[in-house]
Formats: C-alpha cells, sequence, structure tokens
C-alpha cells in the first residue's frame, strides 16, 4: 500500500483528505497508515498517512501462519448499534497498538495470556532462551515474569476509526453500519453527496440482511 501510494504520489492528496476531517476507517494495514507513528517495520519503515495520535506495533501477533480469531468485548459498539457485547474478530498477520494519546477512544483490545510469547524484538529473545535452556527453574521463572496485559485492537479519534481486525470477514455488520453513522454526523446538512450516502446508510437498514459466513 505504502509503496504503490508514493509511487502514484498520493500521500499529500490522503493526507489532506484526513486533515480535512473527513471520516476513514482504516483495517489493518489501513490502521497502520493511519497511525502518527509505526514500529517493528521492515528496513528503511514505510511512510504514514498519519492522523490516529497511536503507535502501532507493525505484525504485532506474527506471520501469516499465526493469524487467529478471537472474541473481542466491545461495549461501546453494543452500546450505539445492539447486538452482542462481543464480536468476532478475525486477525490476519495483525497488528496492534500499543500506545494511544488522550484524545483516543479505545473501543476494543485483546488480553495476552502470560504463558504466550508476545511478537516483539525483546520476546523473541527470551523464545530462543527458552528453546536453548535445558535448565527448567529458567523457563519457569522467565514465565511468570511476563504478566498478563492487554493490546488495543480497535480505536476511534474524531472522524477517524481503526481496527486491526477484519470486519468484513465476518457476518456481523455493525461495524460497518457505526462507521456510516459516523459518516452521516459528520456530513449530516453539509454535502448533497454525503448526504445521499447517509439515506442510503439508513435505507440499509431496512433491506434484508444477508447472514454472510464466518471466515474460518
Amino acid at each position: 500500500m505504502a509503496k504503490l501510494a508514493e509511487f502514484h504520489n498520493l500521500f499529500p492528496a490522503l493526507r489532506e483528505f484526513v486533515q480535512m476531517g473527513k471520516p476513514v476507517w482504516g483495517t489493518c494495514a489501513g490502521l497502520i497508515f493511519l497511525a502518527n507513528k509505526a514500529v517493528g517495520q521492515k528496513d528503511g519503515g514505510q511512510e504514514l498517512v498519519g492522523g490516529l495520535n497511536c503507535t502501532v506495533h507493525r505484525n504485532y501477533f506474527g506471520s501469516q501462519i499465526q493469524s487467529f480469531e478471537a472474541e473481542l468485548l466491545v461495549p461501546e459498539l453494543a452500546s450505539q448499534e445492539g447486538g452482542p457485547e462481543t464480536f468476532r474478530g478475525v486477525f490476519i498477520r495483525a497488528p496492534a497498538v500499543l500506545e494511544v494519546g488522550p484524545e483516543v477512544e479505545v473501543l476494543a483490545d485483546y488480553p495476552i495470556p502470560s504463558n504466550k510469547v508476545l511478537y516483539s524484538s525483546s520476546a523473541v529473545e527470551i523464545q530462543e532462551v527458552y528453546r536453548h535452556s535445558s535448565i527448567e527453574s529458567v523457563f519457569i521463572g522467565m514465565e511468570s515474569a511476563m504478566p498478563e496485559k492487554k493490546v488495543i485492537v480497535a480505536i476511534k479519534q474524531g472522524n477517524l476509526l481503526g481496527t486491526a481486525f477484519h470486519p468484513e470477514l465476518t457476518a456481523d455488520t455493525r461495524w460497518h453500519s457505526y462507521f456510516l453513522k459516523m459518516v452521516r454526523d459528520v456530513g449530516e446538512g453539509t454535502s448533497n453527496t454525503t448526504v445521499a450516502v447517509s439515506e442510503a446508510a439508513s435505507s440499509s437498514d431496512r433491506q434484508t440482511k444477508y447472514d454472510l459466513p464466518i471466515f474460518r
């Protein structure tokens, strides 16, 4: 994405779009794109659009084969859109948000078990000790030194929304409805185009909801 945006000189237009206060939703790599800062990148890094006052760790959970699904607590989403208090998150070589500024609203996080090695440079070093150590007490001691923590996987700041997972791969459309309402709230009464989008979003609530399969 970054290479294509740079090749076609899209960054100035993308940054201007975000700075104008237009609603933007970034999922997975899109979340990285919208972050003000990214770590865990390849050599040379990548250019970012920015806008979300947060630090994102690229591929935080590991490589493609370490993709997974998990039930996430989403109280704000449930409050606004109804439905269950949880959402099935599909994480594919996913990033995670490590830090957020005071103006950023955390919409979902994910607990990391104490016995699960995190995907970071320090954790990789610990994993190497586990693999090569023959002293059981060292293994147990290091495992107990890794307390359970949570990483952030969904955030909102003003007109910007970011999710580390892929809501489009489930039958649950609440995140899409949530974002369409952000679009409506921003553009209501100011743009005929945005109003048309809002009306389409409202009418879609009256249409038949198709039960799409959940990604497995």
